[in-house]
Parts: structure tokens; sequence; C-alpha cells
């Protein structure tokens, strides 16, 4: 069964001068009438699933998480790559392109709210008694007609000319449907505008860790290079004394060995180095210059700013994406409120002002106008419960969004309190590690001291050289980790979008 419609009778009137300006106040009065009642939920923010605090908040971490990326990274070479990624990574432009589309959605869902008002000339033609030329004259539809009526003896042809402006079926938002459809719509585009936030600050985040990598990786290589270099060098001198015959050939053996793994390390991280730039361009969305990719060490490429040792839930309610979260949840309330005015009746307005003439010259003549006001109620008797369901569903979708906010909020506190945790525990490996390289250098150096005056055969020297090439490496490891935390607690309490 349709809704019951009930649209009174279309009045017209010829000649008229006063009733127009009657009819534009009632008009301003019904669009007065609009957005009286707003049906929508009554929004507040919910609480937020995990402790008020974590770890010790010394200092403001807002400060912090409002300090823009091109203050916070100090090397000149890294901030060119970033600035270059934001430029033309596909990933970042597709976000911003998300945000372009759903302006636009906005603005199409934002123009319900208004009346279309569109302006029309028409000419009607029909051939029939005198009666039926006059209906055509008190057609109210504004639109070009064309009504056959019965031919007559004489088969006169009669014309109306019509002009006129005005709008159809505009919807007097009495129930907030409209309003709460454009407030979903703004919250859609908010939520768009900080996944691109999110999206921007992840890859500054991306590309710094894989120019870090790529600076860890060079060194690496270095690494492996001294390493073959020396070993390669006492094969020679080894090979030498092996054709005097004062050199064993296990020996010889085992310093190629040692020589041989040192290639294949040395191949390895060449490899690695050309994957690395592979990556680092991807990000960047083109070619990255030779004269801004890093050398091969890994100092600090962070600002001096004391990176904060804890952190407010409050302060992570604004990292990007757990306001992207709020705002598709805001967005889930506010359509919980169209659809409950879709149990309400609807009232839309159709209103045109002109003048129509039976003669082309007389059409702008005086006593020549028209207007037509037709207002139309719909009221929802029997739907077979499609609008229940649809409440029902939007209901559903909101606890929906519920959950996964709060999953969101969860998320980033776990993603803070682990770089937290990592923080607290990476200075203590770095000093340790550092201390392991020196005493590994000294063993080394002291079992081929050693081995050259005859002492010890050289199986102590390689597994003394073993051991610091495995300590050299993990030192990489360990500043690439620690350099890599601190751009990742920037990342993960929100900043870098500025």
């Amino acid at each position: 069964m349709d809704n019951l419609m009930m649209k009174p009778s279309t009045q017209t009137l010829l000649g008229t001068a006063k009733l127009p300006i009657k009819l534009l106040a009632l008009m301003t009065l019904s669009l007065g009438l609009s957005s009286c009642i707003d049906l929508a939920p009554f929004y507040t923010r919910p609480a937020s699933p995990v402790p008020a605090t974590l770890g010790t908040v010394e200092s403001d971490p807002k400060a912090f998480t409002d300090l823009p990326w091109q203050s916070f990274i100090s090397d000149e070479k890294l901030r060119q790559v970033v600035d270059l990624a934001l430029k033309n990574n596909r990933d970042l432009q597709v976000a911003a392109l998300t945000i372009e589309r759903s302006r636009a959605l906005y603005q199409v869902q934002r123009a319900d709210l208004f009346p279309t008002i569109a302006a029309s000339v028409t000419e009607t033609a029909s051939k029939g008694m005198a009666s039926a030329a006059n209906n055509t004259a008190g057609n109210t539809s504004g639109a070009t007609t064309g009504t056959a009526g019965s031919s007559n003896s004489s088969g006169n042809i009669s014309h109306i000319y019509r002009a006129t402006v005005g709008f159809s079926a505009y919807e007097l938002d009495l129930f907030g449907r409209i309003r709460n459809l454009n407030q979903q719509a703004l919250q859609t585009f908010y939520a768009n505008e900080d996944n691109r936030h999110s999206t921007q600050i992840s890859l500054i985040a991306e590309v710094a860790t894989a120019w870090l990598t790529l600076a860890a990786d060079k060194k690496r290589l270095a690494i492996a290079e001294q390493t073959q270099q020396s070993q390669q060098a006492t094969y020679d001198i080894n090979q030498k004394m092996f054709e005097l015959g004062v050199a064993n050939a296990l020996t010889l053996k085992q310093l190629q060995t040692s020589v041989d793994s040192a290639r294949v390390a040395v191949a390895t991280y060449n490899m690695q180095i050309k994957q690395d730039i592979n990556s680092l361009n991807l990000l960047a969305g083109s070619m990255v210059p030779d004269q801004w990719l890093p050398a091969g060490n890994l100092s600090s490429v962070v600002a001096t700013t004391a990176l904060p040792a804890g952190v407010s839930s409050q302060t992570l309610q604004q990292r990007p994406d757990v306001r992207a979260a709020e705002h598709l949840l805001e967005g889930a309330n506010a359509n919980i409120g169209a659809l409950r005015a879709a149990f309400f009746p609807t009232i839309s307005l159709t209103t045109t002002v002109g003048s129509a003439s039976t003669e082309l010259s007389g059409l702008f003549a005086k006593n020549s106008g028209i207007w037509t006001f037709v207002p139309q109620i719909s009221v929802p008797l029997f739907n077979a419960g499609r609008n229940r369901a649809n409440l029902t569903s939007a209901e559903k979708n909101r606890d929906i969004l519920l959950a996964q906010y709060e999953k969101t909020v969860q998320t980033a506190f776990r993603e803070v309190a682990d770089v937290l945790v990592q923080r607290e525990g990476l200075q203590a490996q770095l000093d340790a590690q550092q201390s392991l390289t020196a005493a590994a250098n000294a063993a080394f150096q002291l079992a081929d001291a050693r081995f050259k005056n005859g002492v010890d055969n050289y199986l102590v020297v390689l597994d003394a050289q073993r051991t610091l090439y495995t300590a050299e490496q993990s030192l990489v490891t360990l500043q690439l980790s620690d350099a890599a935390s601190q751009l990742t607690l920037y990342k993960v309490m929100g900043g870098g979008w500025h």
C-alpha cells in the first residue's frame, strides 16, 4: 500500500497583482517551518576504554603532538625526500581525492536544504472546444503539456503561452530528515579529511624509516667490505707463505672460507641497498636524487626535542585516525535521526509565479499574471516494516562504529605503550652493545697478533673475527631501532600532519 497522499486543489489567478505578494509571504512562512524538530539521538563522546594516563606525563604532550614534521626532522636530506613524497606519493593523492569527492557529495546533500528554482517558457497548442482551451489555461504544472481536446466543427487551434518561475516538490524539513542526512555527509567529509592526515603521518614515518634503513644497510655493507679487505689481505700473505712452505694448507683453506663468507655478505648488502632504494622511490612517488640519499651513518635525524615518557588518553583522542572513527560515529548518529523522520508525515511544496496569454505578444501584458501553489502531504501508513528495519539497521551500524571507535582508541593506546616500553630499554641495550663491540674488537686484535706471532692457530682469529662482525652488525641494528622508535613515537602520538 502506498503512502496516503493529500494534495489540495491547485489555485490559479489571472490578472491580480497582490496575490503573488501574499503567496511569497506564505512561501516564506513555509520555509521558516523547516528544521523545527531534530529526531537524532543526543551525541556525547564515548568514554575511553583505556586508562587515563600511560607512563609518566612530565610535560605537555600536546606540544610534541603539534610539532610540525619540518621541525621534528633535522636532517636536510631527509626533509627533501619527505617533501618529495608528500607531493608525489600515490596513496596520499588517493586520500586527497577522496576528500574532494566527499566534499562534493556533501555539497550535493546540502543542496536539498534549499529549493531548486527554475524558470520556464512554454507554449501549449490544442485543437478542440473552447472549454478545452480554457482547461489548458488552467493547467498548474508549469511545464509544457499537450492536451488533446475533442474536435469541433470549426477545427480551430488554440494557443496558450506561459512564462513562469518557481520550485517543484520542495520538502519542508519539519522533522530534520534532510538536515540529518546533510550532517551525515558532513561527518563523512571530516572523517576522510582526518584519514588523509593519518595517511600523511604514516607516509612521513615510512619514508624516514626507509631512508634510515638504507643508511643502516650502507653501514652494514661498509663493515662487510672492511672485513673482506682485512681477510683478503691475510689470505694473500698466507698464500705466499704456503707457496714458500711456511704455512699449511689447512690454515689457507680456513682463510679462504672466511674471505668467501665476507664476499657473500658484501653481495647480499649490495642487493639489499638496491632494494632499499626501490622502496624509497616507491614511497616518494618518483626517483629520489642521489644527493638526497643517506651516507653510511646513523647519526640522529630528528630534533633534540625531548620525547615524552608518558601520554594521556585525552591526547590520544586527537590522533587523526581516532578523530576519523568518531566522525563516522557521529554520522551514524545523524543517520538514525533521518530514518526516524521516515515515520512522520512529509510535506512538500510546488509553486510557480508568472504570466500567461493566448497571444505571444500579450505574454507580459497587464493582467496576464498567474500563480500556482500546490502543498502535498504524504503520511506513511503501511510499508511492510521497511522503515522499522531501516532504523534497526542504522542503530546496529552505530553500535558497530562505536565498537570500532573504542578499538581504535585501544589500538592507539597499545601502540604508544609499545614504543614507550621499547624506548625505555633501547638505551640500555645500546650501551651494552657498544661495550660488547669494543671488547670484541680488542679480542680480535689480540687474537690476530697472537696468530701472526705463531702463538695460536687461525681458528682462534676466525672465531674472534666472527664475534666482532656479529657485534658490529648488531650495533647497527640497535642504532636503527633507536632512530626508528623516535619516528614511531612521533607518529603514534599523532604528530606530523601539520
